[in-house]
C-alpha cells in the first residue's frame, strides 16, 4: 500500500534513536528485489518453530503475489531493511476473511529474523501496518498467535492495543505436538461508513 509516504520513512521513535546512533534499520514499503529476503526470514520459523503452522516454506514467487495483491488491495506489506541491504522482519495485513462483511478487519503477519527481537523492529514494523491499515479504511485488527510463538509477539500486540478475546485449542499438530492459538483484536477506528 502506498500511504503517501516516502520509503525512507521512519517512526519517532525511529528518528530518535536516530539521534542517539542507535538504529540500525529502515521501515520501507517492501518492493519485488525484497521477496526473497521475506521468504528467507519466514523460512526459519516454518523448518524450525511452532510460531507458524505452515510445515513447507512458499517459494519467491509466492512472496512476490502475496505482496503484489496486499498492496493492490490497499493494505501495507512493509520490511525492515538493515543498513548492508538484508531483510531483517517483515509485516502485513491481509482480509481477515473473504466474505464481503469482514472487509473492514483484517489480520496481522509479522516475523523478524532470528536474533533481532529487542531492537525496536517489532514495534515499528507492527505500529506502521496498523497505521496503514486506519488509514485504508479498517475497523478492527487481529492476530492469530500460537501456542508455540515466542512470548515477545504476544508482548508486541500487548504493548501496541491487542487483547486477546478467545483462544482455540488443539487446533495445530507441528513437531510431535498440539498447539493452540489465542486470538487477539484490536479496535482501529470507526471504519468508514457503510455505502
Amino acid at each position: 500500500m502506498n500511504d503517501g509516504e516516502d520509503t525512507a520513512h521512519h517512526t519517532d521513535a525511529e528518528a530518535a534513536g536516530a539521534a542517539l546512533g542507535t538504529v540500525d534499520h529502515a521501515v520501507r514499503d517492501a518492493t519485488d528485489d525484497d521477496a526473497a529476503g521475506i521468504g528467507a526470514v519466514y523460512e526459519y520459523y516454518v523448518r524450525e518453530s511452532t510460531a507458524t503452522f505452515e510445515t513447507d516454506p512458499p517459494d519467491v514467487e509466492f512472496w512476490r503475489e502475496r505482496m503484489h495483491s496486499t498492496q493492490s488491495e490497499g493494505w501495507p506489506f512493509v520490511v525492515a531493511e538493515g543498513p548492508d541491504g538484508t531483510i531483517l522482519g517483515w509485516a502485513y495485513v491481509g482480509w481477515w476473511r473473504p466474505r464481503p462483511a469482514y472487509r473492514y478487519t483484517v489480520e496481522t503477519s509479522i516475523y523478524l529474523l532470528p536474533g533481532q527481537a529487542g531492537k525496536g523492529l517489532g514495534s515499528a514494523l507492527l505500529q506502521r501496518v496498523l497505521d496503514g491499515s486506519r488509514a485504508a479504511g479498517a475497523r478492527e485488527a487481529v492476530a492469530i498467535i500460537s501456542s508455540g510463538a515466542s512470548p515477545a509477539s504476544r508482548k508486541l500486540h500487548e504493548k501496541l492495543g491487542f487483547h486477546e478475546i478467545g483462544r482455540l485449542t488443539d487446533v495445530g499438530y507441528k513437531h510431535g505436538q498440539w498447539l493452540d492459538t489465542a486470538i487477539m483484536q484490536m479496535h482501529l477506528g470507526p471504519g468508514p461508513e457503510e455505502p
